[in-house]
């Protein structure tokens, strides 16, 4: 069993302005700009989430910059 199996804790996904996405401990208060995505879930659960909705890793400011130019 590996370190994320057995984390009980539950975690969140978050996101701040820039579309970039975070774990973070459900227990914990959430950092200023980062705003939960779901419910809190299992760790496993929410690396699976962020996997899933973060398929551009460039922040949102650069890929609106890039569209401009591109345009």
């Amino acid at each position: 069993m590996n370190s994320v199996d057995s984390d009980e804790r539950d975690y969140l996904v978050v996101v701040n302005e820039e579309e970039q996405y975070s774990l973070w401990e459900a227990a914990r208060p959430l950092p200023a700009g980062w705003t939960p995505v779901g419910e809190p879930a299992a760790k496993a659960a929410c690396l699976e989430t962020i996997e899933r909705l973060w398929t551009d890793m460039r922040p949102k400011s650069v890929r609106e910059a890039h569209a401009r130019h591109a345009s």
